[in-house]
């Protein structure tokens, strides 16, 4: 038979859903892969059951329906501080994961160079080679995951077209301080560079830490594309419902990518959703401080255990170093220790640039239980 597209044999399949199934299959707490083990609010829910008895089955409109686009615009301009044009900055998409391909389809061609912190989320990596772009990493140093403006001015000066910024970062827990962002934003001025932000978990933010949107920073709102999505800010991973936000001339590209990618997200669903969108600010002050009580549960276990890690400023992720155990391969060990401790990470590798095997990721988007169960688990690592 012919062969098979060379751009498939540059990246492999997921590591994150590979430790899934190997949670699964070893009956491991799965502490790998980024979703709650709770339901959504029960309002959001209901909202659900609801959008099937009101004629919402067919087709929405292909870059989102008039209610969401109007909700999210509301919401968007109440925590960004800017007036969202819902009629010409909005595509709603399938998820951030179908945000970032758009983004980086409409503003990349085959050839161009995109920019990715490194550790970054393993689908940038493939996002750019699908797109034909070529990634170009720039370390973020551990354990505080900061970078080094020589070596961020030098990625820039290469002639990138674009940088894609994770913030808060998954998988490291980086909340970038305004300074940082200012730091990167003058250089996509001087080089004339894309940014790409995914801010998926704008609202998952620990104090003292702030989340700053890039595109609200002088300048940037003309040459940012932001991603995101309503999965990790109402549990809803599987409902797949994200957006680009962009500046008008953008969007009208966009749309075209998202059109002939997708058509549209889920009709019943972007209604359903609505009711999400109209929740009081108390639901995002209290997402967080459920968050941080989990994060704070599993730092607690990971203290008894000895091992070092960095502690998340955002996100629901901790980075895990496993060198003391002397492995060679971050992966063999993610294998033993779900099949042997019974809880199961992603490996460190899945999101740094070849050569790094040292580090796990736990995410403790869990409920108390599932977190005390693992935690009990995980202090059979103790040194």
């Amino acid at each position: 038979m012919p062969r098979t597209s060379q751009r498939t044999s540059v990246f492999t399949e997921s590591l994150i859903r590979e430790m899934s199934r190997v949670a699964a299959r070893h009956g491991a707490i799965n502490l790998a892969q980024g979703f709650p083990d709770w339901d959504p609010p029960a309002a959001l829910v209901q909202a659900a059951k609801d959008a099937m008895d009101v004629h919402r089955h067919q087709y929405a409109v292909t870059w989102g329906s008039a209610e969401l686009r109007t909700a999210l615009g509301a919401k968007l301009t109440r925590f960004m501080g800017v007036p969202v044009d819902v009629e010409r900055e909005l595509v709603v998409t399938c998820g951030a994961t179908e945000a970032m391909m758009v983004a980086m389809m409409t503003v990349c061609d085959p050839g161009d160079r995109v920019g990715l912190f490194s550790p970054f989320y393993e689908n940038y990596s493939a996002d750019a080679i699908l797109t034909g772009a070529q990634p170009v990493h720039v370390p973020l140093h551990p354990p505080h995951y900061h970078f080094d403006p020589a070596e961020l001015r030098r990625a820039f000066a290469s002639g990138l077209k674009a940088f894609v910024l994770c913030n808060p970062s998954n998988p490291c827990g980086r909340v970038f301080t305004r300074e940082e962002l200012l730091q990167i934003a003058a250089l996509a001025e001087e080089f004339d560079v894309w940014i790409l932000t995914d801010e998926v978990y704008e609202h998952i933010v620990f104090a003292p830490h702030r989340h700053t949107y890039f595109a609200t920073l002088p300048g940037m709102a003309q040459r940012t594309l932001m991603c995101s999505s309503l999965s990790k800010t109402f549990s809803i991973t599987g409902w797949r419902l994200g957006y680009v936000h962009a500046a008008p001339q953008v969007i009208a590209q966009a749309r075209k990518v998202h059109d002939f990618l997708t058509v549209g997200a889920a009709a019943p669903l972007q209604h359903a959703v609505v009711t999400a969108l109209n929740f009081p600010p108390s639901y995002y002050d209290e997402l967080c401080a459920e968050y941080t009580a989990s994060r704070d549960v599993l730092l607690s276990y990971l203290d008894r255990t000895g091992l070092n890690y960095t502690r998340p400023e955002g996100a629901y992720f901790v980075m895990v170093d496993i060198s003391a155990f002397g492995y060679a391969s971050d992966v063999e060990f993610a294998h033993w220790m779900t099949r042997e401790i019974g809880v199961a990470p992603v490996p460190g590798s899945s999101f740094f640039a070849p050569g790094e095997n040292r580090y796990i990721r736990l995410n403790f988007a869990k409920k108390p239980a599932t977190l005390h169960a693992a935690g009990e688990r995980l202090l059979k690592l103790r040194r």
